[in-house]
């Protein structure tokens, strides 16, 4: 135990130097425009652990939770743990996050010490692992193109639609049928079923956001769809005036 929490004592020391390092780099950009970077990078690392854990190393999360942890995903986890960590800290600082995401970190924090303490599960926290960070590349690409003022494109309308089915596909559906396979397991304790409903329930309170986000979405491309047929009668009206 004392090596996991110097492994995430070190974790969090190397996020908040990649951080700082970006910070000194990018003197020009704001310090949001550099956390989101670092959460950029996790998300894509974390993804690429995680989907190599699930889908190559093995065990499969479906069939086998609750079983014990492989030195594999107990560095999945520790790296994970680290950045959240810094992520927390940084939002408190700052105070950018809602209470919802402040209350997914930390439940996200607290299931990976749980599943590092116990010594198992870990196979369902790196499955949780890449399903929450799966669509985190896309929420900060979105992120950037309104800094840069290219979000109002068609590249910002793909961002927005592959993001939404992601999120709806992996963190409802695949979540949903993750966390029925966990509750009917014997295997994995009580206190990591709880953990798993306490996540798949914070999915919900996130897609209700997305929901409302949709109907803006849909609402605005109705309008501009109906301007540019508007501008295309009126066009098409003056030249039979000619």
């Amino acid at each position: 135990m004392t090596l996991l929490v110097v492994c995430a004592l070190l974790s969090l020391s190397c996020w908040v130097t990649f951080y700082l390092i970006l910070c000194n780099v990018n003197g020009s950009k704001s310090y949001e425009w550099n956390c989101r970077l670092v959460t950029l990078v996790h998300g894509i690392l974390a993804v690429c652990i995680t989907a190599y854990i699930g889908y190559v190393d093995g065990p499969w999360p479906f069939t086998h939770p609750g079983t014990k942890n492989t030195p594999l995903q107990i560095s999945a986890m520790v790296v994970s743990l680290g950045y959240f960590v810094f992520d927390m800290a940084w939002c408190l600082y700052f105070r950018t996050e809602g209470a919802v995401m402040l209350v997914h970190h930390t439940v996200s924090i607290l299931g990976i010490l749980l599943t590092l303490w116990l010594g198992e599960s870990g196979i369902e926290s790196c499955a949780v692992l890449f399903g929450s960070e799966i669509t985190n590349p896309l929420l900060q690409a979105r992120w950037f193109l309104k800094e840069t003022g290219h979000y109002a494109t068609l590249l910002g309308d793909i961002v927005d639609v592959v993001f939404v089915l992601l999120f709806v596909v992996m963190r409802v559906f695949v979540g949903g049928t993750m966390l029925y396979c966990e509750l009917i397991s014997p295997r994995p304790r009580f206190f990591i079923k709880c953990g798993g409903v306490a996540m798949y329930a914070l999915s919900w309170v996130f897609m209700v956001d997305i929901v409302r986000f949709v109907k803006r979405k849909s609402k605005g491309w109705c309008e501009q769809q109906r301007g540019h047929q508007n501008t295309v009668a009126a066009n098409g009206h003056e030249g039979k005036k000619d």
